[in-house]
This record gives structure tokens, C-alpha cells and sequence, in this order.
């Protein structure tokens, strides 16, 4: 599998490593809110804190582009490892204004994903 990018989700979350690769390769991105894994416990404290998952630092993830081709192929070779057995195609590439990231969300809704200014929680570790 061919891989163009590869990038942690740890500061910034998905959001801000999106907003960067956008940036950095001039490309726009389009995520699908609802192709997303965010689980049900980390929904549930984002909603009471008031946080947004997307600029969430995610431990542990990584976000990877692909040929579309690829696709199939490279989740294939991920879910043969327990640790990434959910690993999905949550987004794609397109030539629209480079270095804008959006996301669709459930109502058919589409939003700008802005990169994150200041931080959402403190460093802890």
C-alpha cells in the first residue's frame, strides 16, 4: 500500500493534524462526521466539558492517506491487528480551496474544521 501521510493524533486532535496536512500538501479534506469511531465514554465526557472530539488529542491514533484504490487493501492490513481492528475510511481528498478542512455531519450539514487556537485541556503528562 502506497502511503502519502502518515500523522499521530496526540496534540490537536484529528482537527488540527487534518488542518496541517491540508496546509502542507495544499489540498482540501472532507471528512464524514459519521464514519468518525469516537467511543461512547469519550462522547459522553466531550459533551459535558464541552468539548468538541475532533480537537480531542487521540493517544494512541493516526490518521493515513492513501490512493482510493489502496483503500480497501490498507484496512484489510490494519484490522489483522487487534489493536486497530476499527480502522476505517473516515474522509477524502479533493481540489476544491487547499488548506480548508470540512466535515459532514449526520443532517447533511457541512462545516468548516478550523485548525485550534489555544488549547482545549492542559498538557497533563
Amino acid at each position: 500500500v502506497e502511503v502519502h501521510c502518515l500523522r499521530d493524533l496526540t496534540r490537536g486532535g484529528m482537527a488540527s493534524a487534518l488542518n496541517e496536512i491540508a496546509v502542507e500538501a495544499s489540498v482540501a479534506v472532507a471528512v464524514d462526521e459519521g464514519a468518525v469511531l469516537v467511543r461512547h465514554d469519550v462522547r459522553g465526557a466531550c459533551e459535558m466539558l464541552g468539548l468538541d472530539p475532533f480537537y480531542v488529542a487521540n493517544e494512541g491514533r493516526f490518521v493515513a492517506f492513501v490512493p482510493a484504490s489502496q483503500a480497501g487493501p490498507a484496512l484489510e492490513a490494519l484490522r489483522e491487528c487487534e489493536v486497530s481492528r476499527g480502522a476505517a475510511v473516515v474522509g477524502n481528498v479533493e481540489s476544491r480551496p487547499s488548506g480548508q478542512v470540512t466535515v459532514s455531519g449526520a443532517l447533511g450539514v457541512t462545516r468548516m474544521l478550523p485548525m485550534l487556537s489555544g488549547e482545549q485541556l492542559p498538557r497533563i503528562c
